[in-house]
């Protein structure tokens, strides 16, 4: 299945046509079933003894079924396209000032986004996300753990992060936000007093650049109150594989870079840790004209 997934994706037919890419969306329901594919395995467990190809279920009914999913995802973009975003006019598009990205009312609000911890690599931290009173917010909150777990690699422990799912459009497409009409991040939270570091994270071009990110700290100050915290995009600064780079350059924020968001705390402090998240937005902040907060070096 691997092979028939490559082949499909190396596939070319005259004329530039995209045929490919069309059948390879409308076989994801199958191809893309993790079963199979043959998974990992730890040494010295024993291996699965039902071939993976049983598994499969090549239901005619699936098929039409997510064909009729993608339909409609298409019609919707569609609208957009012709209408405007969110359905507004293109006039009132490009004068607003404020937009709600996220806004946490339900379940299906909560299944946009992805947690994870240390556990992952033997770490004991734990994280868990649900809604929040009265359905009225994102309740992230658990336990960090810095003990480093013992397996004489790993030196660094305790983390706990949050980030969106990226965005798919129909058949399988990457969508990306634009977010070129705007030039602030606008949250309403309630924290613990704990920092956290927000994290924005671009498509990379080459596959040396997944861990690149742009990142800025956000302070919470505790109790019951919310705040309203407004973080410019010129304060995000870059970093690869968790280390601050020498070259910074500022966010591209145009729709052809930017992928998910996403929160983290790590600041080697044991203990719970709790953030309320009401809605995350963007604004445009007319008194801002700061372009980028760092020092930008001309190469020599």
């Amino acid at each position: 299945m691997a092979l028939t997934v490559m082949l499909l994706n190396g596939a070319s037919f005259p004329g530039g046509c995209c045929r490919h890419k069309v059948l390879l969306s409308l076989l994801g329901p199958f191809l893309s079933n993790s079963k199979l594919y043959s998974s990992y395995r730890r040494p010295g467990a024993e291996p699965e003894k039902k071939p993976s190809w049983r598994n499969a279920d090549f239901s005619f009914k699936k098929g039409i079924d997510h064909l009729k999913t993608q339909l409609s995802l298409l019609k919707k973009e569609t609208q957009d396209y012709l209408l405007g975003p969110g359905g507004h006019p293109l006039s009132q598009h490009l004068l607003e000032q404020t937009r709600v990205l996220w806004q946490f009312r339900s379940q299906e609000d909560l299944n946009e986004w992805v947690i994870s911890s240390d556990e992952e690599i033997g770490g004991k931290s734990k994280v868990y996300l649900k809604l929040g009173r009265n359905n009225q917010a994102a309740l992230l909150c658990g336990t960090l753990n810095t003990e480093v777990p013992r397996d004489g690699e790993t030196k660094y422990s305790g983390y706990c992060s949050m980030r969106s799912r990226p965005a798919v459009g129909s058949f399988n497409r990457k969508k990306y936000y634009d977010w070129s009409n705007f030039n602030s991040l606008y949250l309403r939270v309630r924290g613990d007093g704990r920092p956290w570091m927000v994290n924005i994270y671009t498509d990379p071009y080459f596959s040396h650049q997944k861990d690149d990110l742009y990142s800025y700290f956000m302070f919470t100050r505790g109790g019951p109150y919310w705040e309203e915290i407004k973080i410019p995009f010129s304060k995000f600064f870059f970093s690869s594989r968790g280390r601050v780079q020498d070259n910074q350059h500022p966010v591209w924020l145009d729709k052809a870079s930017f992928l998910t968001l996403g929160f983290t705390i790590g600041d080697k402090v044991d203990g719970p840790f709790q953030l309320e998240i009401d809605f995350i937005g963007l604004l445009k902040d007319r008194a801002h004209r700061e372009e980028f907060a760092y020092e930008a070096y001309d190469k020599n």
